[in-house]
């Protein structure tokens, strides 16, 4: 089917819940208006990135009375999101959550939290623990949270549980600088996405937040891409943006037909290799 996704490129305020949810409202009324199917958010769009001890203050239950408001608000359109979420044994995740005809159809928790350069997230966070496609009405999906889209095991599980999109939530710093004198953190994640889509045969939709946290820049750059690799749509560098993305529901059909990857990937092959090496390095 051919629908309309709305990438929110916003600049969410740092453990602000309630200045973030109003930011949220307005960007899912706007794609309404506009006639998106589909609104996808940053990561941690409902409270800001470098939270460290606000982590507890922020953290949402799924049964919270915003993820109610959410729900109510996906009966209008599908929306993806990331928050805090809290645990009923209270640990902390990063997660981003996916609502549909009113409903939570799935919550993904952040697997790989960096703890390098800038990045502390697992002193703070406790990791997921696994990776998941589910069905939604624009067929099957699977959502990463930036550093997971890394991992090239991530997409490819995903995938291979027949995912036919992949929606990564970001929160991606602005860090290098390219020969061209562009984020050498943008060129990366372009790349990043476009290679993924081709080799996965999916669309990629790739949300990143924009504005500053403690002295870092967000760069924004969202985009979607279709399963070919090629690039339709980008939202703006270092600033706040709206990306309406039209998605052409034959194209995916065509592109497995042409270049059928995905028919011919074998994974008894994967999972055998697998376990070898696992046996091999005694884990």
């Amino acid at each position: 089917m051919d629908f309309t996704v709305a990438l929110a490129q916003i600049k969410p305020k740092l453990g602000c819940l309630d200045d973030n949810m109003a930011l949220a409202e307005a960007a899912i009324e706007k794609g309404v208006a506009a006639g998106a199917d589909l609104v996808v958010f940053p990561e941690l769009a409902l409270t800001g990135y470098f939270l460290k001890d606000l982590v507890p203050e922020v953290a949402l239950r799924l049964d919270s009375p915003q993820m109610e408001k959410l729900k109510k608000l996906s009966e209008r359109i599908s929306i993806a999101i990331g928050f805090v979420e809290v645990s009923t044994d209270f640990r902390f995740f990063n997660s981003a959550v996916y609502l549909e005809g009113g409903e939570i159809r799935h919550v993904h928790r952040k697997v790989y939290l960096p703890t390098y350069g800038l990045f502390d997230e697992q002193r703070y966070m406790a990791r997921g623990e696994r990776f998941r496609a589910f069905d939604t009405r624009f067929g099957r999906i699977g959502m990463l949270i930036c550093e997971d889209m890394w991992h090239l095991s991530a997409p490819y599980i995903l995938a291979m549980d027949g995912a036919m999109t992949l929606i990564c939530l970001s929160s991606s710093p602005g860090r290098g600088v390219t020969e061209s004198e562009g984020l050498g953190s943008a060129a990366a994640w372009q790349k990043l996405t476009t290679t993924t889509a081709m080799f996965l045969n999916c669309r990629v939709f790739y949300c990143n937040r924009v504005g500053y946290e403690d002295g870092i820049n967000f760069w924004g750059g969202s985009e979607a891409i279709s399963p070919s690799g090629e690039m339709t749509d980008r939202g703006a560098i270092l600033e706040e943006d709206f990306v309406l993305a039209k998605v052409d529901g034959g194209a995916l059909r065509r592109e497995r037909i042409f270049s059928p990857m995905m028919r011919d990937e074998n994974l008894a092959i994967t999972v055998k290799e697998l376990k070898r090496i696992d046996r091999e390095k005694g884990c």
